[in-house]
């Protein structure tokens, strides 16, 4: 199975997502944090998560006559390296859009379910911006968002702190021509 069709299934996704931030958890954790995927899918989808490295069992420990393991997620193995994003083909980044989409529809939906909803009191939101940046601009903007979230995304679990999904799409817009970069004007052009 390739890293993609490994990483990109919305099951598999949502047991990667709950190892965020260094965390350990054992089999039972994650069936609390993931009730509504029945055990035994839960159980196969972990074991192709070790079995392809994404995975590593952290401690093991006795529990009535079994032995329960506690894993850590391998971040080297949990993500897309530049040349195999670079070898998919336009199917591939397809199906794993789709996947990373149906992932967050499954994280919208099991909070609607929670039943006492509240947008804002839960600070949830979610919108589209479109900006005009020219490639400098958008890498000065990539660079500070970076800049922003590391030392956040470092945060461990503590009281008061809520585990919160950020989500991001950059996508270049289409600019009503069918093309994505404005073309140069008379004034750009180059003297003769």
């Amino acid at each position: 199975m390739s890293s993609a069709d490994l990483l990109l299934h919305p099951v598999r996704l949502r047991i990667v997502q709950a190892f965020l931030n260094d965390r350990a958890l054992t089999t039972n954790d994650l069936r609390d944090e993931l009730s509504d995927v029945a055990p035994t899918t839960l159980y196969r989808h972990v074991s192709r998560l070790v079995a392809g490295g994404v995975l590593t069992v952290e401690a093991e420990r006795r529990v009535r006559g079994t032995v329960e393991r506690t894993y850590v997620l391998r971040m080297s193995a949990a993500s897309l390296g530049l040349d195999h994003i670079q070898a998919m083909t336009a199917e591939d980044h397809r199906q794993a859009f789709t996947a990373y989409v149906a992932g967050l529809l499954g994280d919208f939906d099991r909070y609607l379910a929670r039943g006492d909803v509240d947008l804002l009191r839960d600070q949830v939101g979610y919108s589209l911006a479109a900006m005009w940046l020219d490639d400098a601009e958008f890498a000065e903007l990539r660079r500070e968002l970076a800049r922003v979230l590391a030392p956040r995304l470092a945060n461990p679990p503590a009281p008061g702190r809520t585990r919160r999904i950020y989500a991001r799409v950059l996508l270049p817009g289409d600019n009503g021509s069918g093309e994505h970069r404005t073309p140069p004007s008379e004034t750009d052009a180059p003297a003769s």
